[in-house]
């Protein structure tokens, strides 16, 4: 028989990794200082009503012509040097084989604004069921030119769905098609969101009202807990925690806990699923 299923589902930049992944290389091979690339980037977008992804993206290929190839192997040896958290690495064998152990498949998903080529260039990119995630159109030559896919802070939820009907692809329209309860191949209430930021808070809070679990992170290094304090006040968390994915944290704690109330859980429902089939 196929194991209930716990989706756990981060954001990447500042959530697995310290900082945004283009300002851990990319904006300084361009001659940039980070600070001056997001003013302008975020400049380009208000001044003409655009879409942040959108304007980060284009000023990303605007300002490699004359310094870089931009191409999905450049893009992912960035990733290749993206920093990430204290223990990001072992993460998700541990939590998989703690799943294990109590009867649960988890299962791990990115849904972030930031880059699926770098992403798909770190190491822990083969840990991920699926990573959705902003993208570029490489022309015939390899060449970035075009945005395929954005991802932004509102559209994020629409993967959420995704992953509860078991419906992947980012242009099946079967997503919006209707599911009965026990045909969900992962439910809401079997959801953990993880996220440090303002741009997760429409995943939180859709996780959190169907029964799922947000979690806000923090890094640990700054010790700044400002956000996730708001995010907890405003009720888009019910845990917050330090960004260390280390063995024995909190954070690990935690996932642990999850995993044994989603064991819990399910044992219920299946209860439930009987005593309804009984009827007749």
């Amino acid at each position: 028989m196929d194991l209930p299923v716990l989706a756990v589902i981060y954001d990447f930049d500042k959530t697995l990794s310290p900082d945004d992944m283009q300002a851990q290389g990319y904006i300084q091979s361009v001659g940039y200082d980070v600070a001056d690339f997001w003013r302008e980037a975020n400049g380009l977008a208000i001044e003409n009503d655009m879409d942040g992804n959108l304007a980060y993206m284009y000023k990303m290929v605007k300002e490699a012509e004359g310094n870089l190839v931009l191409t999905r192997r450049a893009l992912a040896e960035y990733g290749a040097k993206v920093e990430l958290y204290h223990g990001v690495d072992t993460w998700f064998d541990r939590i998989n084989a703690y799943g294990k152990e109590h009867g649960i498949a988890v299962e791990h998903y990115i849904i972030s604004s930031g880059l699926r080529e770098m992403i798909e260039g770190t190491a822990i990119a083969k840990k991920f069921t699926r990573i959705y995630a902003s993208s570029f159109y490489f022309n015939e030559r390899g060449v970035a030119v075009w945005p395929a896919q954005t991802v932004n802070f509102t559209s994020k939820t629409q993967f959420l769905f995704r992953i509860e009907k078991g419906v992947m692809e980012v242009n099946d329209p079967a997503v919006n098609e209707h599911f009965p309860p026990d045909q969900l191949r992962v439910p809401f209430r079997n959801m953990v969101y993880i996220g440090d930021s303002d741009t997760d808070v429409p995943c939180m809070k859709l996780v959190s009202a169907r029964g799922g679990h947000a979690i806000g992170v923090y890094d640990p290094r700054r010790e700044d807990k400002r956000k996730v304090h708001k995010m907890l006040r405003d009720g888009r968390i019910r845990y917050f925690c330090p960004a260390d994915f280390g063995e024995g944290t909190e954070l690990e704690q935690l996932l642990k806990s999850i995993v044994e109330a989603t064991e819990a859980r399910e044992i219920l429902e299946e209860k439930h699923r009987a005593d309804i089939a009984d009827l007749g």
